[in-house]
């Protein structure tokens, strides 16, 4: 289950502009989502657009159809290319660690995904937090 907590444009972070290449404090679309399963919070995940790319589309309610986010920047010529994602661990934020109900001492998995399109411009930074105790992390990687 999804419980989207916020869907709104903002002032850009340093880091999101960063991540996103846009000038500091530029506007963006935050896209705020609790997920659940069986009831139990596991993950807080929150999308960074270029608002420029997605004012006035799909994008900015609540729910964005099939495919989500993802499928409508592709229907906007946004081609998907490639991903990266940054995946660390840490203690949690007080405000987290109620969001997602966690004992004392339970740490998160927090994960920074960043989506490029063909062009290679970051088109969406999706920072994600996750109970660690919940999740297992699994890649399949070519040798080649």
């Amino acid at each position: 289950e999804v419980q989207v907590l916020e869907v709104a444009p903002a002032p850009a972070s340093p880091e999101i502009a960063r991540r996103l290449q846009l000038a500091e404090g530029s506007e963006v679309l935050v896209r705020r989502r609790r997920y659940l399963a069986d009831g139990q919070p596991m993950e807080l995940a929150t999308s960074y657009l270029p608002w420029e790319l997605v004012q006035g589309t799909k994008i900015t309610d609540a729910s964005t159809g099939p495919g989500g986010i993802y499928a409508r920047l592709e229907e906007l010529g946004h081609r998907l290319k490639r991903f990266t994602e940054d995946v660390r661990a840490r203690m949690p934020l007080p405000e987290e660690a109620r969001a997602l109900q966690l004992p004392p001492g339970v740490p998160v998995i927090a994960l920074v995904r960043v989506a490029y399109d063909r062009e290679d411009r970051p088109v969406e930074v999706c920072d994600t937090v996750m109970a660690a105790d919940r999740y297992v992390l699994s890649y399949e990687l070519p040798a080649r």
